[in-house]
C-alpha cells in the first residue's frame, strides 16, 4: 500500500511531498517528504506520486489518496493521447510532461487507485485513514517548518 499527499504554498509555489509505504512486513515505516519547488497542489500531487513511484518500484501497489486528479487520471489517459495532450482550444494540456510520466510509471507497475476522504472527523476514521493522516500531517508540517512559506 502506498499513501501519498502533498501541502502546498501558493504565493510561495513550494510544496512538500508525503509518502508511506505498508507491506506486509514492514507496517510501521516512516513517512518520507521531499520539497518541491515551482509547484501547485494539483501538480504537487502528482508529482509526489511520481517520486515515491521512482523511488520504491514496486511491482505492484494500491495507491490511496485524496486527488482527485490522480483518481481520474486514468480514465483520462486515451483523451490525452487522442489529442495529443492539447486541450479543445489546441492548447498544450497543464501539467502534460508530468502526465506522461505518471502513464509510463503506471504502464510499467500494477496499480490500483483508491479515493480517501480527506480530514474526516476522528471517530469515523477507519484504519486507511488512519495511515493517510500520517502523511497528511506530514506534508503540513514540513510545509510549515519552512521559512520561505510563513
Amino acid at each position: 500500500m502506498l499513501f501519498t499527499d502533498g501541502s502546498a504554498h501558493p504565493p510561495s509555489r513550494i510544496g512538500y511531498g508525503a509518502y508511506l509505504a505498508v507491506t506486509d512486513t514492514n507496517i510501521e515505516s516512516a513517512v518520507q517528504t521531499k520539497r518541491f519547488e515551482n509547484t501547485s497542489s494539483s501538480q504537487l500531487e502528482v508529482e509526489t506520486l511520481i517520486w515515491a513511484l521512482q523511488t520504491l518500484q514496486p511491482k505492484t501497489v494500491t495507491v490511496y489518496t485524496d486527488s482527485q486528479n490522480i483518481i481520474g487520471l486514468p480514465e483520462r489517459r486515451s483523451r490525452f493521447e487522442e489529442r495529443n495532450y492539447r486541450n479543445q482550444k489546441n492548447m498544450p494540456v497543464k501539467h502534460a510532461d508530468l502526465y506522461r510520466e505518471f502513464f509510463c510509471l503506471t504502464d510499467q507497475i500494477d496499480c490500483t487507485f483508491v479515493k480517501v476522504k480527506g480530514h474526516r472527523v476522528s471517530d469515523q476514521k477507519t484504519d486507511i485513514d488512519h495511515l493517510f493522516t500520517r502523511v497528511d500531517r506530514a506534508s503540513r508540517r514540513a510545509l510549515r517548518s519552512d521559512t520561505h512559506c510563513i
